[in-house]
């Protein structure tokens, strides 16, 4: 039977926000007591190396592999409590012309999903308070209320990005030759190459020169918080990287606090 749904696909930072989610969120878990700030910038330090030396599928591999070889048995509870503070601040964060996407794609009988590294924790809840069809982030195996240490899904950055997206396709009977995807990253090309319809947003370098060759539309969104988001790319990406350890309960026999 042939797909009739289509949809479309937004990155989170620095697309559907101007900034990066992480930074929120981290303070978040530090307010809280989960995360200590030693831990935090260790973590951070070796996810900006990650970033500045390409994310190639050995480093991507590493990253994972490094974050779920010392996983604990953290209460998911932890993590869905800090979204109290989290979200008001995101929802704050919303680029207007991201809103207005939506609903033209709403009105145009579109599904909406935000698809973000981000654990599904802080990205489903954020995608339904925007009144988007869901979220598609990290997810990691909970049993009992506990994270296990292992991934129950697709490490959802770069190329996971694309197998999440099919995946969900796949369930949801929607046609991605059909549908459109949203991105400002250059990692992200997986997942707008899966696409229709894929538009460039803002881009870093490497993703201006594709969209140019490929012939893709770029758009530029209103920059709220200037330049210095734009140069800020690799510690935002370390800060994602290491909440997302934290999701996963990084700190085996050990409190955060």
């Amino acid at each position: 039977m042939e797909s009739t749904r289509r949809a479309a696909f937004f990155d989170l930072d620095r697309t559907l926000i101007a900034g990066a989610s992480a930074f929120v969120f981290a303070r978040a878990a530090r307010e809280a007591g989960y995360l200590t700030t030693q831990d935090f910038l260790r973590d951070a330090a070796k996810a900006i190396q990650f970033r500045l030396s390409g994310s190639t599928d050995e480093m991507t591999d590493a990253v994972r592999d490094q974050m779920l070889s010392a996983v604990g048995g953290r209460q998911q509870s932890d993590l869905v409590s800090l979204n109290e503070a989290v979200l008001p601040e995101l929802l704050g964060m919303i680029r207007p012309e991201a809103r207005n996407l939506i609903e033209q794609h709403h009105a145009a009988g579109r599904d909406t999903y935000i698809v973000s590294a981000s654990p599904i924790e802080l990205v489903e809840p954020l995608a339904r308070a925007l009144n988007m069809t869901g979220g598609i982030g990290t997810v990691s195996e909970v049993v009992d209320g506990v994270y296990t240490g292992r991934l129950a899904g697709p490490f959802c950055y770069g190329a996971g990005k694309a197998v999440a997206i099919s995946d969900l396709a796949k369930n949801e009977g929607i046609d991605l030759e059909k549908s459109w995807g949203y991105s400002d990253s250059s990692s992200d090309l997986p997942m707008l190459e899966i696409v229709g319809h894929p538009v460039a947003v803002n881009p870093d370098a490497t993703l201006s020169r594709v969209a140019r060759e490929r012939g893709w539309p770029v758009v530029v969104f209103s920059q709220r918080t200037k330049t210095v988001v734009r140069r800020s790319t690799a510690a935002s990406a370390a800060v994602a990287i290491a909440l997302l350890a934290f999701s996963l309960g990084v700190r085996r026999g050990r409190s955060i606090n």
